[in-house]
């Protein structure tokens, strides 16, 4: 029998190594998976390269893994907005190295990645320092940048609504980066605001199959 849920936190997060590459959902606050981010704290792993859209608020989140410098390297489109104070002090000190991704280029490696796409060519960020060293051809007339896929070691999924075989629901825009980055890790882990009864979920509002689903932890309850 298929059965992807784990009792704990704890468990949800088990096994995670230093030094491991982890893609994190969320646009801001909206998908993010916070209850798993500071259960990975708790384990007390370090080394961490975190790839999100940004990194990180206040003191919370990716933002609180920073501040105990338990990352290495933030690989983003958006690291700075108006309460992203951790990573404004952590670069300036060197304690950590930030890789901008254009944010469509940063989701098209992650997609690559996880279709086995061995890299594709982009218009965007050629001609400037974010295409150095990087191969460049003219396709068209226009100048354009290799971009390679992206892989992660783990993936930190917040979802809805799951089941037991893993099928994902997500609300509204929280479903942002967290479809394509299941697809994109070696273990992908969800946090579910709930768990539905197998059958329950309509087959239409499913945004990511069981099949890219490893291990799901109830946040929010059962039903």
């Amino acid at each position: 029998m298929i059965d992807k849920r784990v009792a704990t936190i704890e468990d949800a997060v088990a096994g995670i190594r230093d030094g491991a590459t982890i893609l994190i959902g969320g646009f801001g606050d909206t998908g993010t998976p916070f209850e798993l981010i500071h259960a990975v704290l708790d384990t007390g792993v370090r080394d961490l390269v975190i790839v999100s859209n940004n990194a990180g608020n206040g003191y919370v989140g990716i933002a609180a893994l920073l501040d105990a410098d338990r990352v290495r390297k933030v690989v983003c489109s958006y690291p700075r907005s108006s309460d992203c104070v951790v990573i404004d002090k952590k670069f300036k000190e060197g304690k950590v190295e930030v890789e901008l991704v254009p944010q469509g280029t940063l989701v098209e490696r992650m997609r690559c990645g996880g279709a086995g796409i061995h890299g594709f060519y982009t218009r965007t960020a050629a001609g400037t320092p974010l295409a150095e060293g990087k191969e460049e051809r003219i396709i068209d007339g226009v100048e354009c940048v290799l971009e390679k896929p992206l892989r992660g070691d783990i993936a930190l999924i917040k979802a809805a609504v799951a089941d037991r075989w893993g099928n994902l629901v997500y609300s509204k825009t929280a479903r942002n980066f967290n479809p394509i980055m299941a697809t994109a890790a070696d273990l992908t882990v969800v946090q579910a605001g709930w768990i539905a009864e197998l059958g329950d979920l309509d087959p239409e509002l499913v945004g990511t199959p069981g099949i890219f689903v490893d291990r799901v932890v109830a946040v929010g309850g059962t039903r």
